[in-house]
């Protein structure tokens, strides 16, 4: 395909509830593509309406968009950032060698930087004599530890110790590592941001919070608990998940569970976006689209920009 001569992924990013899958599959309805998902908590079966998968957005006109990195790992396990990258690049050589174009979609920034930016992630090994280390150590002290080793840009590492013990961990490897491996595919990516202005984007939270909790969203927490997850597991899973294990456990009620829920989304979604500014200030350019627009407007701003990408090399689409 002559864009391939240009650039070989489209990656299409955004904070929760800003369209981005709907986007993303109409494009490569237009443009043969296929989508691999870049959302840490999509990965997980079962785990449907708390992680938004809305899985009908892969279908545009009546055609199933192939999609990739949904659904691929157990409830009740630990996906990490280093399994991530190695999936992606399984994904993205044969999505290349079906000679389709691959579309990376989704909300998750250290996803999304560990590809666009070629980190080299290694599966750190467990080590025994820092975790006897740090057995004892305070939750103010093992931040303080971590904050010494790079600037947190995401603080999921640090809701609870478990995490953070190990965020500790891999940084202590990585001391002794390299980061970057310059064997890896050699990625041109166009990246598109979509941006909703916080008063829309605060509204569009608000609602679709309100239609998962009418359509199942708790009784899809129930089902989890049902089948043997521990109610510990499910609240790593942060967002939806904490907050309505604990309101089905009895620990909060519905009313405090969906006050403190639609605030840690909001919260959520402006970390997002500062994730996404650090990558720009990193080099990354982002081609920002605003989210008001209807969805015929985002693809036609789209397309124009590859447009002009096309004509600075004398390429034709």
């Amino acid at each position: 395909m002559p864009y391939m001569q240009n650039y070989n992924l489209i990656c299409i990013l955004g904070p929760t509830a800003s369209g981005k899958t709907a986007l993303a599959a109409n494009l490569a309805g237009r443009l043969g593509g296929e989508i691999i998902s870049a959302d840490s908590r999509q990965v997980y079966r079962n785990m449907d309406i708390g992680t938004g998968k809305d899985l009908a957005d892969y279908t545009v006109s009546g055609i199933q968009i192939p999609f990739h990195l949904v659904d691929i790992v157990d409830a009740g396990s630990e996906y990490n950032v280093f399994e991530y990258q190695k999936d992606f690049f399984v994904a993205l050589r044969q999505i290349w060698e079906r000679n389709n174009l691959p579309i990376l979609c989704g909300g998750t920034g250290l996803y999304i930087d560990a590809v666009l930016s070629s980190y080299k992630l290694i599966n750190v090994p467990l080590n025994e004599n820092i975790r006897h280390e740090l057995e004892s150590v305070s939750m103010e002290d093992l931040t303080n530890r971590l904050k010494s080793y790079r600037k947190l840009h995401n603080t999921t590492d640090l809701v609870n110790r478990k995490r953070l013990i190990r965020a500790i961990e891999i940084e202590e490897y990585y001391l002794n590592h390299p980061r970057n491996d310059k064997s890896f595919p050699d990625i041109k990516a166009v990246v598109f941001g979509i941006k909703v202005d916080r008063e829309t984007r605060r509204k569009q939270i608000t609602e679709r919070l309100n239609f998962r909790l009418k359509n199942g969203m708790i009784e899809e927490v129930q089902r989890l608990l049902d089948s043997g997850i521990p109610d510990k597991q499910l609240v790593y899973y942060g967002l939806e998940y904490k907050y309505i294990t604990w309101f089905v456990t009895g620990k909060i009620s519905y009313e405090e569970m969906y006050s403190r829920l639609n605030t840690a989304i909001h919260q959520f979604a402006k970390r997002q976006m500062t994730w996404f500014r650090k990558m720009e200030k990193e080099g990354i350019d982002i081609h920002w689209i605003d989210g008001n627009l209807g969805m015929d407007d985002r693809v036609r701003i789209v397309e124009e920009i590859l447009s002009r990408q096309f004509r600075t090399l004398n390429i034709e689409p």
